[in-house]
């Protein structure tokens, strides 16, 4: 990014509302955690265990990265990248569209479920 971009970035940020600056700073950190996802190597060899979600709890206040990141470690088995495109318009519906983050974060926890039976076999479309 060149230094002209970060300086609008920064106007941008400083004339925004607190909670929309919140909301760039949660799509900002989305995109972040995004870029550092690691691909399983083609070849590489997977334990033959099952593999079983973790348990961890929704709290009661979350926002939709941190959900995100919650869900991700809940299904760790999971190939992220085949996921990106849904979880990306999903982000997208919140930050851009204003949809509630407990309504996106309902529809990701559907979507990383529906993906976890699809990787064990429960969906013929595999």
């Amino acid at each position: 990014m060149s230094k002209v971009d970060e300086k609008r970035l920064r106007d941008i940020l400083r004339r925004l509302p607190e909670s929309q600056a919140r909301t760039l700073l949660e799509f900002a950190e989305f995109l972040d955690a995004r870029g550092q996802q690691t691909l399983v190597a083609v070849g590489e060899v997977v334990p033959a265990s099952v593999p079983v979600p973790q348990t961890i709890e929704r709290p009661a206040q979350e926002s939709v990265v941190k959900a995100i990141k919650r869900l991700v470690a809940t299904y760790p088995m999971l190939d992220r990248s085949k996921m990106l495109n849904e979880t990306s318009s999903l982000m997208t519906q919140h930050v851009i569209q204003g949809r509630s983050s407990i309504e996106v974060i309902d529809e990701l926890e559907v979507a990383f479920r529906r993906h976890y039976e699809k990787f064990m076999g429960g969906d013929s479309q595999k």
